[in-house]
């Protein structure tokens, strides 16, 4: 008989959460330990958590929230040069978080590696401008620069590509005029690199890109470009230039960015357990870094998820070894999981069976989404095993929500922008949890996990875009997480690593 997590017996009934967050769905655990330390931590990383029950009650909200609490603590103490608390790639409270996770790790009995690479990463210097027809769009609000855009200046119409019109295809670029900027509506049969790089490639000056529905936000490229790019401009301004290109009056655009490039060393934090075949190994990953601020609900939330379930594994034996990662440079570039899965031998590679990524567990209100490659296949194409081997991360993922009575869905963007990606290109199976960030919630959302529409996190209810991401808000601190969705997710992860760690793997 399939062990059944601690929290199966739950009620969907809409109710308030917290007392601060919006009104969710009462998925609350209901039994005696649920929310409270449960045991010991020094006895949690001891003792033998061979079952599903005894590794959740070690999995609690108090043990959660001390160590997200930790993290807080580092960004206060190592603010940024805006004076705001700081853990961003290349900067003191980055490398405090990596020594913060090292030292419980090692004392806890892993072998843990700290490997270092050098990156660079293009930092936007003055005064972007974007303006059509001599209307100047006001940054931020109306657009954003794609983190990752390359440098320089357009002057030149904006024309759609034919076809699909969002550029997900080179054949849509068939009849693009050379030197003019790309108009790019967010694609949903590819990503933002594709439509770019495809740009690009047609002698494109520059590129929009704009969401499909919806306010400005910003793009995130995982390589730098070689156009200065726009990403997202809001749905309104993106349809508007359109509108003017099918009316043959196509609107002039000025684009200017300017970068300068940022070198430096960044660091993944890489621990192994003492347990397991070390020819079957299960990667359990989460991003370290933050990006404008302390990056407490991204990913400080994820990091201590993984940080406490390998705790309580910690004396616990497994048939695979376990790896636990936290990677570096996420928010600009996937930076190290891109290095670290590119230089691993072919040999340790395949050694490699599964990677489960977790990223963002906390959110107020939120939703329960699984990371699956299959949702990013038609946006990006993984090597022919990764899709059907995944299947067995998701199904733990579902079973473990499904006997808790709680709703789950299937989400591309696990692989559109997450560590997972890096995996995934490598051949290796993967899956994931998230719990949303940003805006927009929608209605038929609400409909499932409770909450509001608008926001996920940040000013809740709202329609502001929230504080993850968004330069100049430094709000994603230690109260743009819910403790009890913090715990759910966290045990959640526990429930998936148990099950991969004892799984038998055939490949």
């Amino acid at each position: 008989m399939r062990s059944r997590p601690i929290i199966c017996a739950v009620v969907f009934v809409l109710a308030a959460c917290n007392s601060t967050g919006p009104p969710q769905a009462a998925f609350l655990p209901q039994s005696p330990e649920a929310g409270s330390a449960g045991a010991a931590p020094r006895d949690c990383e001891q003792r033998r958590n061979d079952t599903v029950a005894r590794l959740e009650q070690c999995i609690s909200r108090a043990a959660l929230w001390r160590r997200l609490s930790a993290f807080q603590l580092i960004a206060d103490e190592h603010p940024g040069k805006h004076g705001h608390p700081n853990r961003n790639i290349g900067t003191p409270g980055y490398a405090a978080s990596v020594a913060y996770v090292a030292k419980a790790m090692r004392q806890a009995g892993y072998a843990v590696t700290i490997q270092r690479y050098e990156y660079r990463v293009p930092d936007v210097t003055g005064t972007p401008q974007f303006l059509a027809d001599g209307r100047q769009y006001a940054l931020e609000r109306e657009w954003f620069v794609a983190r990752l855009s390359g440098a320089g200046a357009a002057n030149a119409p904006a024309e759609p590509p034919s076809g699909s019109g969002d550029g997900c295809s080179p054949d849509d670029f068939a009849a693009f005029t050379r030197g003019n900027v790309a108009l790019l509506r967010n694609g949903a049969d590819c990503d933002a690199e594709t439509q770019v790089e495809n740009a690009e490639n047609a002698g494109a000056g520059a590129a929009i890109l704009y969401v499909s529905d919806g306010d400005a936000r910003e793009a995130r490229l995982v390589k730098t470009s070689r156009i200065p790019v726009v990403g997202y401009a809001a749905s309104r301004v993106g349809e508007d230039l359109a509108a003017r290109y099918r009316a043959g009056r196509p609107a002039r655009v000025r684009i200017d960015v300017r970068t300068n490039g940022r070198t430096g060393y960044d660091y993944n934090v890489i621990a192994d357990s003492k347990y397991g075949d070390p020819n079957h190994v299960v990667v359990v990953d989460a991003h370290l870094d933050s990006i404008y601020g302390a990056g407490m609900l991204d990913n400080a939330s994820g990091s201590t998820t993984i940080l406490q379930v390998a705790l309580a594994l910690a004396g616990t034996p497994a048939r695979n070894r376990l790896r636990y990662i936290w990677f570096g440079g996420e928010e600009v570039g996937l930076l190290g999981s891109i290095y670290y899965t590119t230089h691993l031998t072919k040999a340790q590679l395949q050694r490699i069976v599964f990677d489960v990524d977790v990223d963002v567990t906390a959110t107020p209100n939120f939703d329960v989404l699984i990371a699956n490659p299959q949702d990013a296949h038609k946006r990006r194409r993984f090597p022919p095993n990764v899709i059907p081997d995944s299947k067995i991360g998701n199904d733990y993922f579902s079973d473990y929500f499904s006997a808790a009575g709680i709703p789950s869905r299937s989400a591309w963007f696990g692989n559109d922008g997450t560590d997972s990606l890096s995996f995934s290109f490598a051949g290796v199976p993967n899956s994931g949890i998230l719990t949303q960030q940003d805006c927009c919630k929608h209605l038929w959302e609400t409909k499932i996990w409770g909450g509001v529409t608008g926001n996920y996190e940040g000013k809740i209810p709202s329609h502001n875009g929230g504080c993850v991401d968004y330069p100049h808000r430094w709000c994603d601190n230690l109260s743009n997480n819910d403790p009890l969705v913090l715990e759910l997710i966290s045990r959640s992860v526990g429930y998936v690593t148990f099950k991969l760690a004892n799984r038998h793997f055939s490949w």
